[in-house]
């Protein structure tokens, strides 16, 4: 048997990582600022990460969610806590993917509704539903094409309103979007999607999965918007590289029992590498390293000539090119052995390290990358 050939693969093999670094079978040691698309948060093999992991796997590895999993109650309680939502209700799942169905799904059980906003250049997953609100039709097969969602442009106002009516089950959006090339949705319409979902009795879904967990220099990049939205999904960063995701849901929603499952979702090893992570975030600091740091970095890539634009907010950065940033990725990636991410937008570079980075290990990638640059644009 072979692999499905799905993914284009660097030629590289790392078999250890440390904090920022990786390393490959022959020792050579690369910089991650991209963190497997936003998923490392902590830092390759944090020891207070692994030490849980282990602890927990020499005790009980997995049973289903037909038995109590007292760290279930702890996940909640922590991130809860963290994040600012103490009030809502966690459904724990395995996927960004899987997340994002069932927050459409908690909607349209609550309002009856089918049809659903979402937005240009989104990303939601690669599921069925998730994929048909993904602004990706490369990705979509015919069993994913659905004639109720309705793909609007990022912070144009004026097509918010028209398209709005009692007809709308749910607005899904990303707090930034990541694949689309780390475009910011504004305040005000962040602010504007939620007066008019009170005013529509319509579900307010934010795609936090992959800026969320203190990436933006906030614990979910919306709160810079001063809103709250029904339902959060996370993942990614959430379990630093174990599989783990989750659905906050707001109050207004009533559980009962058969409404939604998963058999492997929020077993006891996810939730002790959740729980791990909550833990570092939270007595590291993370969330205002990557609010310092990250205005940094920006502050540092503007005053680089040569590049058109730079977005972002705290440690999910998208610098953006005059030319295909393809050239200057591997330069940086075979040349000065620093991993960094593309997007759907050809000239975008993503930046996404892990939250530990030091203002020193970023002015060694901007010294790397400007080199770079020199030899790619004239």
């Amino acid at each position: 048997m072979k692999i499905f050939d799905v993914y284009p693969l660097f030629d590289i093999a790392p078999v250890r990582g440390e904090g920022l670094y990786l390393y490959d079978q022959a020792g050579t040691r690369y910089m991650d600022l991209y963190g497997g698309h936003a998923v490392i948060s902590v830092g390759h093999s944090h020891p207070h990460y692994v030490r849980m992991l282990n602890e927990q796997l020499s005790k009980l590895g997995f049973y289903s969610n037909s038995v109590k999993i007292p760290l279930q109650l702890e996940l909640a309680e922590k991130l809860g806590a963290l994040s600012g939502y103490n009030d809502y209700s966690l459904f724990l799942c395995n996927s960004g993917a899987e997340a994002n169905e069932n927050a459409l799904k908690l909607a349209s059980f609550k309002n009856g509704r089918k049809k659903i906003i979402a937005f240009q250049k989104s990303f939601h997953g690669r599921t069925s539903l998730a994929v048909a609100a993904t602004d990706d039709k490369s990705i979509r097969a015919g069993v994913n094409n659905y004639d109720h969602i309705v793909f609007l442009p990022l912070n144009d106002e004026d097509k918010l309103r028209e398209a709005f009516n009692e007809e709308i089950c749910a607005v899904i959006i990303e707090g930034m979007q990541g694949v689309g090339g780390v475009k910011i949705p504004d305040a005000s319409f962040l602010q504007l999607i939620r007066d008019l979902c009170n005013q529509y009795g319509t579900s307010l879904i934010l795609d936090e999965i992959q800026s969320g967990y203190g990436r933006s220099g906030c614990f979910f990049a919306h709160q810079y918007a001063d809103i709250q939205p029904d339902l959060i999904t996370v993942a990614k960063g959430m379990g630093n590289g174990f599989p783990v995701a989750a659905v906050l849901i707001s109050p207004a929603y009533q559980a009962k029992h058969g409404l939604l499952g998963t058999t492997f979702g929020g077993n006891y090893l996810a939730c002790a590498a959740a729980i791990a992570v909550i833990d570092i975030i939270k007595q590291e600091n993370l969330v205002e390293n990557a609010r310092k740091t990250g205005q940094y970095f920006i502050d540092q890539l503007k005053s680089i000539d040569g590049l058109n634009e730079i977005r972002g907010m705290g440690l999910m950065i998208g610098i953006e090119l005059n030319i295909p940033c393809a050239p200057v990725r591997n330069e940086l990636l075979y040349t000065h052995k620093i991993f960094t991410g593309s997007s759907s937008d050809k000239n975008t570079l993503r930046i996404l390290p892990p939250l530990t980075i030091s203002k020193n290990e970023i002015d060694n990638f901007l010294e790397a990358f400007q080199s770079s640059l020199k030899k790619h644009i004239s």
